[in-house]
């Protein structure tokens, strides 16, 4: 009976030890392990062995992690008020950064990345905020990853998702634009009109050059006019043309 009994505590001193020393992690985690409270090693992917009571072991999870940034109130630098959320992507690089500098690194990262967004969108105007997200995005990513390096994170990307506009600025937004297009419609009627002057002028310097263009010039006026159903046609004619039509006077050269 006592071998029995000793058999029975050997089997569950046996299960205690493998079920608090025995380890496996995946290929995407890895293991802190700590020895009475100091940082030992990292450990995994597989399997490995704890010394029960005397090493502990904090999971950490390599994969990427998506943040979703709350929306957030920013002021532009040109003293609009607007709605900005993001999403965030980051993974930890060196697990024992993450668990020895910080206390949550999921938190720290989703609150870095609150502020920093205030902070980069505060120095832009609107018009950059709608135009320029690309760079904008490039550099809330370059100032993250620069401060959790130390955390032991990557931040791969930052991507602004949505910029709410007041509905007021909305209709200031949409005069603005209509007021452009006028703008640029008037530059172009106006540039087109300078060109088809220079043009005028060109062609009065060619025909006082030679009288004889001018005249094939006002007959084909006239071809032009005579297609028109107005009863009254005046045209001028120029006196060389006149006299050119006019029948010469004997002895005249």
């Amino acid at each position: 009976m006592a071998n029995i009994s000793l058999l029975v505590l050997v089997l569950f001193l046996i299960i205690f030890f493998l079920a608090t020393s025995v380890r496996v992690l995946r290929e995407y985690e890895r293991g802190v392990v700590f020895t009475l409270g100091r940082y030992t090693r990292v450990a995994g992917p597989g399997l490995f062995i704890l010394i029960p009571i005397v090493q502990q072991m904090v999971r950490t999870d390599l994969r990427t992690f998506v943040v979703d940034v709350p929306s957030q109130d920013v002021i532009s630098r040109d003293n609009v008020s607007v709605k900005v959320n993001a999403v965030l992507y980051y993974r930890v690089v060196d697990p024992d950064k993450a668990i020895l500098n910080v206390e949550d690194y999921n938190e720290a990262v989703s609150q870095l990345a609150q502020t920093t967004l205030r902070s980069v969108l505060g120095k832009h105007e609107l018009d950059e905020m709608l135009a320029e997200r690309d760079k904008l995005n490039a550099d809330i990513q370059s100032i993250l990853d620069e401060q959790t390096d130390a955390w032991g994170i990557k931040v791969a990307n930052v991507e602004i998702k949505h910029v709410d506009i007041d509905e007021s600025m909305i209709r200031a937004i949409a005069r603005q634009a209509e007021a452009e297009r006028i703008r640029r419609a008037k530059i172009i009627n106006a540039e087109g009109e300078q060109q088809a002057a220079e043009k005028l002028v060109e062609a009065g310097r060619m025909l006082a050059q030679e009288s004889s263009a001018m005249q094939l010039r006002y007959f084909a006026a006239l071809h032009d006019i005579a297609g028109d159903k107005s009863n009254t046609i005046v045209f001028p004619l120029p006196l060389d043309t006149l006299e050119a039509m006019l029948p010469r006077k004997k002895g005249e050269g």
